[in-house]
Protein backbone atom coordinates (compact mmCIF):
# COMPACT_ATOMS: atom_id res chain seq x y z
CA UNK A 1 0.00 0.00 0.00
CA UNK A 2 1.09 3.59 -0.19
CA UNK A 3 0.08 6.85 1.35
CA UNK A 4 0.40 8.57 -2.36
CA UNK A 5 -2.78 9.78 -3.58
CA UNK A 6 -3.79 9.76 -7.46
CA UNK A 7 -5.12 12.88 -9.29
CA UNK A 8 -7.51 12.04 -12.12
CA UNK A 9 -9.39 14.09 -15.12
CA UNK A 10 -11.19 12.89 -17.19
CA UNK A 11 -10.44 14.20 -20.98
CA UNK A 12 -13.46 13.97 -23.23
CA UNK A 13 -13.14 15.19 -26.90
CA UNK A 14 -15.56 13.81 -29.93
CA UNK A 15 -14.10 11.16 -31.59
CA UNK A 16 -10.72 10.62 -29.98
CA UNK A 17 -10.54 6.94 -31.29
CA UNK A 18 -11.04 6.97 -34.82
CA UNK A 19 -13.07 4.61 -34.40
CA UNK A 20 -14.76 3.81 -31.43
CA UNK A 21 -17.63 6.52 -32.15
CA UNK A 22 -18.82 3.70 -34.62
CA UNK A 23 -19.83 1.17 -31.90
CA UNK A 24 -23.82 0.67 -32.37
CA UNK A 25 -23.52 1.75 -28.44
CA UNK A 26 -21.79 4.90 -28.82
CA UNK A 27 -23.62 8.40 -29.25
CA UNK A 28 -21.44 10.36 -31.93
CA UNK A 29 -23.72 13.11 -30.99
CA UNK A 30 -21.78 14.41 -28.42
CA UNK A 31 -19.54 16.72 -30.37
CA UNK A 32 -22.71 19.46 -30.14
CA UNK A 33 -24.72 17.85 -27.71
CA UNK A 34 -24.77 19.89 -24.45
CA UNK A 35 -26.97 16.99 -22.44
CA UNK A 36 -23.95 14.60 -23.21
CA UNK A 37 -21.48 16.52 -21.75
CA UNK A 38 -23.31 17.22 -18.57
CA UNK A 39 -24.03 13.55 -17.90
CA UNK A 40 -20.02 12.75 -18.98
CA UNK A 41 -19.19 15.81 -15.96
CA UNK A 42 -21.85 14.25 -13.67
CA UNK A 43 -20.28 10.72 -14.39
CA UNK A 44 -16.83 12.24 -13.33
CA UNK A 45 -18.51 14.28 -10.80
CA UNK A 46 -19.65 11.33 -8.99
CA UNK A 47 -16.81 9.25 -9.17
CA UNK A 48 -14.68 12.40 -6.99
CA UNK A 49 -12.02 12.85 -10.22
CA UNK A 50 -10.23 16.40 -9.85
CA UNK A 51 -11.74 18.06 -13.22
CA UNK A 52 -13.34 17.41 -17.11
CA UNK A 53 -10.93 18.40 -19.61
CA UNK A 54 -11.21 19.58 -23.02
CA UNK A 55 -8.94 20.14 -25.93
CA UNK A 56 -9.69 22.94 -28.49
CA UNK A 57 -8.83 23.64 -32.42
CA UNK A 58 -9.55 26.32 -34.35
CA UNK A 59 -9.50 24.92 -37.08
CA UNK A 60 -10.34 21.47 -38.94
CA UNK A 61 -7.88 19.42 -38.93
CA UNK A 62 -6.43 18.51 -42.81
CA UNK A 63 -3.60 16.40 -43.75
CA UNK A 64 -2.17 19.41 -45.17
CA UNK A 65 1.26 17.59 -45.94
CA UNK A 66 -0.20 15.19 -47.81
CA UNK A 67 -3.38 17.04 -49.89
CA UNK A 68 -3.20 19.93 -52.07
CA UNK A 69 -6.00 22.85 -51.68
CA UNK A 70 -8.93 22.27 -49.47
CA UNK A 71 -9.29 18.50 -49.41
CA UNK A 72 -9.37 16.61 -46.27
CA UNK A 73 -9.81 13.36 -47.17
CA UNK A 74 -11.15 11.36 -45.13
CA UNK A 75 -13.64 13.42 -42.67
CA UNK A 76 -12.18 13.44 -39.32
CA UNK A 77 -14.25 12.87 -36.70
CA UNK A 78 -12.44 15.28 -34.23
CA UNK A 79 -13.26 18.14 -36.69
CA UNK A 80 -16.63 18.68 -34.83
CA UNK A 81 -16.86 20.23 -31.37
CA UNK A 82 -17.56 23.31 -29.43
CA UNK A 83 -15.53 26.52 -27.99
CA UNK A 84 -15.26 24.59 -24.66
CA UNK A 85 -15.08 27.66 -22.77
CA UNK A 86 -18.64 28.72 -24.16
CA UNK A 87 -19.08 24.91 -22.59
CA UNK A 88 -17.92 25.05 -19.22
CA UNK A 89 -20.38 27.78 -17.75
CA UNK A 90 -23.03 25.16 -18.57
CA UNK A 91 -21.34 22.39 -16.67
CA UNK A 92 -20.54 24.33 -14.03
CA UNK A 93 -24.28 24.64 -13.28
CA UNK A 94 -25.04 20.98 -13.41
CA UNK A 95 -22.04 20.37 -11.11
CA UNK A 96 -20.88 21.31 -7.67
CA UNK A 97 -17.12 19.95 -7.25
CA UNK A 98 -16.34 18.93 -10.40
CA UNK A 99 -13.22 21.40 -11.57
CA UNK A 100 -13.61 22.46 -15.42
CA UNK A 101 -10.43 23.01 -17.65
CA UNK A 102 -10.26 23.95 -21.13
CA UNK A 103 -8.09 24.63 -24.18
CA UNK A 104 -7.13 28.15 -25.42
CA UNK A 105 -4.02 28.97 -27.38
CA UNK A 106 -1.70 31.11 -26.91
CA UNK A 107 -1.06 31.63 -30.26
CA UNK A 108 -3.87 32.86 -31.66
CA UNK A 109 -5.81 34.81 -29.11
CA UNK A 110 -5.18 37.93 -26.52
CA UNK A 111 -4.25 37.63 -22.94
CA UNK A 112 -6.80 39.89 -22.08
CA UNK A 113 -9.46 38.14 -23.81
CA UNK A 114 -8.18 34.72 -22.28
CA UNK A 115 -7.87 36.22 -18.89
CA UNK A 116 -10.94 37.74 -18.75
CA UNK A 117 -12.60 34.34 -19.69
CA UNK A 118 -11.23 32.29 -17.24
CA UNK A 119 -11.64 34.46 -14.16
CA UNK A 120 -14.95 34.68 -15.31
CA UNK A 121 -15.42 31.22 -15.26
CA UNK A 122 -14.27 31.02 -11.94
CA UNK A 123 -16.84 33.02 -10.77
CA UNK A 124 -19.38 31.04 -12.52
CA UNK A 125 -18.01 28.03 -10.85
CA UNK A 126 -16.83 29.19 -7.56
CA UNK A 127 -13.45 28.80 -7.91
CA UNK A 128 -12.98 25.36 -10.18
CA UNK A 129 -11.61 26.77 -13.57
CA UNK A 130 -8.65 25.69 -15.05
CA UNK A 131 -7.07 26.84 -18.10
CA UNK A 132 -4.79 24.73 -20.64
CA UNK A 133 -2.06 27.06 -22.33
CA UNK A 134 -1.38 25.66 -25.67
CA UNK A 135 0.83 26.90 -28.61
CA UNK A 136 -1.43 25.18 -31.36
CA UNK A 137 -0.09 22.45 -32.92
CA UNK A 138 -3.28 22.27 -35.72
CA UNK A 139 -1.04 24.28 -38.67
CA UNK A 140 -4.30 24.82 -40.40
CA UNK A 141 -5.12 27.31 -37.70
CA UNK A 142 -2.99 30.13 -38.89
CA UNK A 143 -5.17 30.37 -42.31
CA UNK A 144 -8.27 31.10 -40.18
CA UNK A 145 -5.97 33.78 -38.14
CA UNK A 146 -4.85 36.01 -41.34
CA UNK A 147 -1.61 33.77 -42.05
CA UNK A 148 -0.17 31.63 -44.72
CA UNK A 149 1.38 29.21 -42.46
CA UNK A 150 1.77 28.67 -38.58
CA UNK A 151 3.56 30.73 -36.36
CA UNK A 152 7.48 29.00 -35.64
CA UNK A 153 7.55 26.72 -32.76
CA UNK A 154 10.04 28.54 -30.89
CA UNK A 155 8.62 32.00 -31.44
CA UNK A 156 5.37 30.50 -30.56
CA UNK A 157 6.50 29.68 -27.26
CA UNK A 158 8.58 33.22 -26.81
CA UNK A 159 4.92 34.31 -27.30
CA UNK A 160 3.20 32.04 -24.92
CA UNK A 161 6.29 33.05 -22.34
CA UNK A 162 4.70 36.26 -22.25
CA UNK A 163 1.05 35.50 -22.95
CA UNK A 164 1.02 33.83 -19.54
CA UNK A 165 2.67 36.69 -17.86
CA UNK A 166 -0.13 38.77 -18.89
CA UNK A 167 -3.03 36.87 -17.79
CA UNK A 168 -1.76 35.89 -14.30
CA UNK A 169 -0.83 39.79 -13.96
CA UNK A 170 -4.03 40.38 -14.90
CA UNK A 171 -5.65 37.93 -12.04
CA UNK A 172 -3.46 39.57 -9.48
CA UNK A 173 -4.48 43.07 -10.45
CA UNK A 174 -7.25 43.32 -7.61
CA UNK A 175 -6.23 43.19 -4.14
CA UNK A 176 -8.12 40.92 -1.54
CA UNK A 177 -11.08 42.72 -0.19
CA UNK A 178 -10.83 45.55 -3.04
CA UNK A 179 -14.78 45.53 -4.26
CA UNK A 180 -16.52 46.51 -1.03
CA UNK A 181 -20.04 47.14 -2.60
CA UNK A 182 -20.89 49.72 0.53
CA UNK A 183 -24.05 50.87 0.63
CA UNK A 184 -23.85 53.30 3.23
CA UNK A 185 -20.43 54.85 2.25
CA UNK A 186 -21.58 54.55 -1.30
CA UNK A 187 -18.06 53.24 -2.19
CA UNK A 188 -18.28 50.20 -4.69
CA UNK A 189 -14.17 49.68 -4.78
CA UNK A 190 -11.27 50.45 -3.13
CA UNK A 191 -9.73 52.33 -6.05
CA UNK A 192 -6.43 52.05 -3.49
CA UNK A 193 -6.47 48.00 -4.07
CA UNK A 194 -6.13 47.87 -7.59
CA UNK A 195 -3.56 47.97 -10.00
CA UNK A 196 -3.03 48.67 -13.87
CA UNK A 197 -0.66 46.06 -14.96
CA UNK A 198 1.05 48.45 -17.86
CA UNK A 199 2.60 45.73 -19.06
CA UNK A 200 4.52 46.20 -22.48
CA UNK A 201 6.35 43.37 -24.08
CA UNK A 202 8.06 42.13 -27.22
CA UNK A 203 4.09 41.28 -28.13
CA UNK A 204 1.87 42.68 -26.25
CA UNK A 205 0.32 46.23 -24.41
CA UNK A 206 -1.83 45.64 -21.76
CA UNK A 207 -2.91 47.88 -19.42
CA UNK A 208 -5.65 46.19 -17.18
CA UNK A 209 -6.95 45.62 -15.14
CA UNK A 210 -9.80 43.02 -15.61
CA UNK A 211 -13.57 44.61 -14.60
CA UNK A 212 -14.36 41.91 -12.31
CA UNK A 213 -12.56 42.03 -9.30
CA UNK A 214 -10.32 38.95 -7.38
CA UNK A 215 -12.05 35.70 -8.88
CA UNK A 216 -12.43 32.80 -6.21
CA UNK A 217 -9.17 30.78 -6.86
CA UNK A 218 -7.78 34.65 -8.13
CA UNK A 219 -5.56 31.95 -10.47
CA UNK A 220 -7.31 29.56 -12.33
CA UNK A 221 -5.40 26.25 -12.46
CA UNK A 222 -2.90 26.53 -14.83
CA UNK A 223 -2.61 23.22 -17.17
CA UNK A 224 -0.18 23.11 -19.94
CA UNK A 225 1.65 19.80 -22.26
CA UNK A 226 4.53 19.99 -24.21
CA UNK A 227 7.68 17.96 -23.87
CA UNK A 228 9.80 20.23 -26.46
CA UNK A 229 12.69 21.96 -24.52
CA UNK A 230 11.26 25.49 -24.66
CA UNK A 231 7.53 23.57 -23.28
CA UNK A 232 9.30 22.04 -20.29
CA UNK A 233 10.85 25.22 -19.93
CA UNK A 234 7.65 26.97 -19.92
CA UNK A 235 6.04 24.26 -17.94
CA UNK A 236 8.16 24.33 -15.09
CA UNK A 237 8.53 27.83 -14.77
CA UNK A 238 3.87 28.55 -14.86
CA UNK A 239 2.77 25.58 -15.00
CA UNK A 240 0.50 23.46 -11.76
CA UNK A 241 -0.12 20.35 -14.08
CA UNK A 242 2.02 18.96 -16.71
CA UNK A 243 -0.12 16.78 -19.43
CA UNK A 244 2.25 14.05 -21.05
CA UNK A 245 2.42 11.52 -23.98
CA UNK A 246 4.77 9.36 -22.05
CA UNK A 247 4.30 5.82 -22.50
CA UNK A 248 7.23 3.70 -20.44
CA UNK A 249 7.16 3.83 -16.24
CA UNK A 250 10.92 4.68 -16.67
CA UNK A 251 11.02 7.43 -19.40
CA UNK A 252 7.74 8.93 -17.35
CA UNK A 253 10.09 9.26 -14.22
CA UNK A 254 12.93 10.87 -15.74
CA UNK A 255 10.58 13.19 -17.19
CA UNK A 256 8.81 14.04 -14.03
CA UNK A 257 11.92 14.37 -12.70
CA UNK A 258 12.77 16.38 -15.47
CA UNK A 259 10.03 19.16 -14.55
CA UNK A 260 10.47 19.18 -10.58
CA UNK A 261 13.90 19.82 -10.79
CA UNK A 262 13.06 22.80 -13.58
CA UNK A 263 10.90 24.69 -10.88
CA UNK A 264 13.73 24.11 -8.42
CA UNK A 265 15.36 26.59 -10.26
CA UNK A 266 12.50 28.35 -10.97
CA UNK A 267 11.98 29.30 -7.27
CA UNK A 268 8.61 26.85 -7.14
CA UNK A 269 7.81 23.49 -4.80
CA UNK A 270 8.03 20.86 -6.95
CA UNK A 271 5.22 18.99 -5.13
CA UNK A 272 2.72 21.53 -6.26
CA UNK A 273 3.66 20.85 -10.07
CA UNK A 274 1.48 17.79 -10.49
CA UNK A 275 2.53 15.51 -13.67
CA UNK A 276 -0.31 13.83 -15.76
CA UNK A 277 0.20 11.42 -18.49
CA UNK A 278 -2.48 10.31 -20.42
CA UNK A 279 -4.07 7.09 -20.85
CA UNK A 280 -6.36 5.56 -23.21
CA UNK A 281 -8.65 2.95 -20.34
CA UNK A 282 -10.40 -0.33 -22.57
CA UNK A 283 -12.04 -1.77 -19.68
CA UNK A 284 -13.40 -5.59 -20.07
CA UNK A 285 -14.94 -8.14 -17.32
CA UNK A 286 -11.53 -10.29 -17.89
CA UNK A 287 -7.95 -8.92 -20.07
CA UNK A 288 -9.15 -11.66 -22.56
CA UNK A 289 -12.52 -9.73 -22.74
CA UNK A 290 -11.20 -6.26 -23.03
CA UNK A 291 -8.28 -7.22 -25.48
CA UNK A 292 -11.34 -8.05 -28.02
CA UNK A 293 -13.45 -5.06 -27.31
CA UNK A 294 -9.75 -3.11 -28.50
CA UNK A 295 -9.66 -5.09 -31.61
CA UNK A 296 -13.42 -4.60 -32.27
CA UNK A 297 -12.99 -0.69 -32.20
CA UNK A 298 -9.61 -0.72 -34.39
CA UNK A 299 -11.18 -2.87 -36.87
CA UNK A 300 -13.85 0.03 -37.21
CA UNK A 301 -10.53 2.64 -38.19
CA UNK A 302 -10.54 3.17 -41.97
CA UNK A 303 -7.21 2.80 -43.42
CA UNK A 304 -6.94 6.04 -44.84
CA UNK A 305 -8.47 7.96 -42.11
CA UNK A 306 -5.57 6.74 -39.85
CA UNK A 307 -2.87 8.06 -42.29
CA UNK A 308 -4.25 11.11 -42.86
CA UNK A 309 -4.32 11.64 -39.18
CA UNK A 310 -0.95 10.72 -38.51
CA UNK A 311 0.24 12.91 -41.65
CA UNK A 312 0.24 16.54 -40.01
CA UNK A 313 3.29 15.17 -37.35
CA UNK A 314 4.78 13.58 -40.33
CA UNK A 315 7.21 16.81 -41.30
CA UNK A 316 6.20 16.79 -44.62
CA UNK A 317 6.47 13.03 -45.63
CA UNK A 318 4.07 11.50 -47.62
CA UNK A 319 3.59 7.92 -46.41
CA UNK A 320 2.06 6.85 -49.14
CA UNK A 321 5.51 7.24 -51.17
CA UNK A 322 6.54 4.02 -48.86
CA UNK A 323 5.72 0.71 -47.98
CA UNK A 324 3.27 1.07 -45.33
CA UNK A 325 3.60 -2.47 -44.05
CA UNK A 326 7.37 -1.35 -43.61
CA UNK A 327 9.32 0.09 -40.92
CA UNK A 328 8.25 3.43 -39.68
CA UNK A 329 11.31 6.04 -41.71
CA UNK A 330 13.17 8.57 -39.84
CA UNK A 331 10.21 11.71 -39.18
CA UNK A 332 11.88 14.81 -40.24
CA UNK A 333 11.59 18.18 -37.75
CA UNK A 334 7.80 19.84 -37.98
CA UNK A 335 6.37 22.95 -36.90
CA UNK A 336 3.46 21.25 -35.65
CA UNK A 337 3.54 19.61 -32.14
CA UNK A 338 6.75 18.24 -31.09
CA UNK A 339 5.96 15.83 -28.32
CA UNK A 340 3.56 13.85 -31.28
CA UNK A 341 6.43 13.50 -33.40
CA UNK A 342 8.90 12.21 -30.70
CA UNK A 343 5.70 10.06 -29.58
CA UNK A 344 5.50 8.60 -32.61
CA UNK A 345 9.41 7.65 -33.39
CA UNK A 346 9.83 6.39 -29.77
CA UNK A 347 6.30 3.57 -30.43
CA UNK A 348 7.20 2.84 -33.91
CA UNK A 349 11.26 1.83 -32.62
CA UNK A 350 10.38 0.44 -29.77
CA UNK A 351 7.59 -1.60 -30.91
CA UNK A 352 9.13 -2.48 -33.99
CA UNK A 353 6.01 -1.54 -35.52
CA UNK A 354 5.18 -0.41 -39.27
CA UNK A 355 3.64 2.47 -40.84
CA UNK A 356 0.36 1.57 -40.61
CA UNK A 357 0.83 0.01 -37.42
CA UNK A 358 1.88 3.25 -35.82
CA UNK A 359 -0.83 4.84 -37.97
CA UNK A 360 -3.67 2.93 -36.28
CA UNK A 361 -1.92 3.31 -32.92
CA UNK A 362 -2.25 6.65 -32.94
CA UNK A 363 -5.61 6.73 -34.35
CA UNK A 364 -6.55 4.85 -31.26
CA UNK A 365 -5.45 7.73 -29.51
CA UNK A 366 -2.48 9.31 -28.56
CA UNK A 367 -2.16 8.06 -25.28
CA UNK A 368 -0.85 4.88 -23.23
CA UNK A 369 -3.32 2.19 -23.69
CA UNK A 370 -4.41 0.47 -20.74
CA UNK A 371 -6.30 -3.01 -21.67
CA UNK A 372 -7.73 -5.25 -19.02
CA UNK A 373 -10.27 -5.67 -16.26
CA UNK A 374 -10.62 -3.08 -13.55
CA UNK A 375 -8.46 -4.92 -11.34
CA UNK A 376 -5.46 -4.86 -13.96
CA UNK A 377 -5.66 -1.69 -15.25
CA UNK A 378 -5.45 -0.17 -11.66
CA UNK A 379 -2.47 -2.34 -11.30
CA UNK A 380 -0.47 -0.40 -14.09
CA UNK A 381 -2.00 2.99 -12.35
CA UNK A 382 -0.78 2.14 -9.18
CA UNK A 383 2.97 1.26 -10.45
CA UNK A 384 3.13 4.02 -11.81
CA UNK A 385 2.34 6.32 -8.78
CA UNK A 386 4.08 4.51 -6.45
CA UNK A 387 7.37 4.51 -9.03
CA UNK A 388 7.25 8.33 -8.91
CA UNK A 389 6.38 8.62 -12.52
CA UNK A 390 3.23 10.41 -12.47
CA UNK A 391 1.31 11.83 -9.95
CA UNK A 392 -1.78 10.73 -11.63
CA UNK A 393 -3.26 10.54 -14.75
CA UNK A 394 -5.37 12.12 -17.52
CA UNK A 395 -8.00 9.45 -18.69
CA UNK A 396 -8.98 9.65 -22.26
CA UNK A 397 -11.81 7.01 -22.90
CA UNK A 398 -12.43 5.53 -26.11
CA UNK A 399 -16.19 6.69 -26.77
CA UNK A 400 -19.48 8.17 -24.88
CA UNK A 401 -20.89 6.71 -22.65
CA UNK A 402 -19.25 3.22 -22.60
CA UNK A 403 -16.07 4.70 -22.63
CA UNK A 404 -16.70 7.18 -19.89
CA UNK A 405 -18.91 4.55 -17.89
CA UNK A 406 -16.34 1.85 -17.57
CA UNK A 407 -14.05 3.91 -16.49
CA UNK A 408 -15.57 5.81 -13.80
CA UNK A 409 -17.80 3.46 -12.50
CA UNK A 410 -15.72 0.26 -12.93
CA UNK A 411 -11.78 1.38 -12.67
CA UNK A 412 -12.16 4.53 -9.69
CA UNK A 413 -13.72 2.27 -7.26
CA UNK A 414 -11.16 -0.19 -7.59
CA UNK A 415 -8.51 2.70 -7.10
CA UNK A 416 -10.55 3.97 -4.02
CA UNK A 417 -10.73 0.24 -2.63
CA UNK A 418 -6.75 0.30 -2.78
CA UNK A 419 -6.45 3.69 -1.00
CA UNK A 420 -5.13 5.85 -3.66
CA UNK A 421 -7.33 7.62 -5.29
CA UNK A 422 -10.21 10.07 -2.56
CA UNK A 423 -13.79 8.67 -1.50
CA UNK A 424 -15.01 12.58 -0.80
CA UNK A 425 -14.00 15.84 -2.28
CA UNK A 426 -11.69 17.25 0.51
CA UNK A 427 -12.14 21.55 -0.40
CA UNK A 428 -14.28 23.55 -2.85
CA UNK A 429 -11.83 24.90 -5.16
CA UNK A 430 -9.94 23.08 -7.76
CA UNK A 431 -6.62 23.94 -6.62
CA UNK A 432 -7.55 21.75 -3.63
CA UNK A 433 -8.53 19.08 -5.48
CA UNK A 434 -5.00 18.61 -7.51
CA UNK A 435 -3.10 19.67 -4.23
CA UNK A 436 -1.45 22.72 -6.06
CA UNK A 437 -0.18 25.86 -4.94
CA UNK A 438 -3.23 28.50 -3.66
CA UNK A 439 -3.55 32.05 -3.60
CA UNK A 440 -5.65 34.37 -0.99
Amino acid sequence: MTDKMLRLALFLFPGQHLGAWRLPEAIPELDVGVEHYVRAAQLAEAAKMDAIFFEDQAAIPRANDLLKGDTYGAAHPRAIHFDPTMLLPALAMKTKHLGLAATSTATYNEPYNVARKFASIDFISNGRAGWNLVTSFNENEAQNFGLDTHVQHALRYERASEFIDVVTGLWDSWEPGAVTRDKESGVYFDVNKVRFLQHEGKFFKVRGPLPMGRSPQVRPVIFQAGSSEPGRELAARTADVVFTLQTDLAESRAFRDDIRARAVRFGRDPDTIKVLPGITPIVGRTDEDAQGHRERMRDLIPEELAISHLAPHSGGLNFRDFDLNGPMPDLPETNAGKSHREAIMALARRGNLSILQTARFFAEGSYMKLVGSPSTIADSMQEWLEGDACDGFLAVPTHFPGGVEDFTGLVVPELQRRGIFRKEYSGPHLRDHLGVARYA
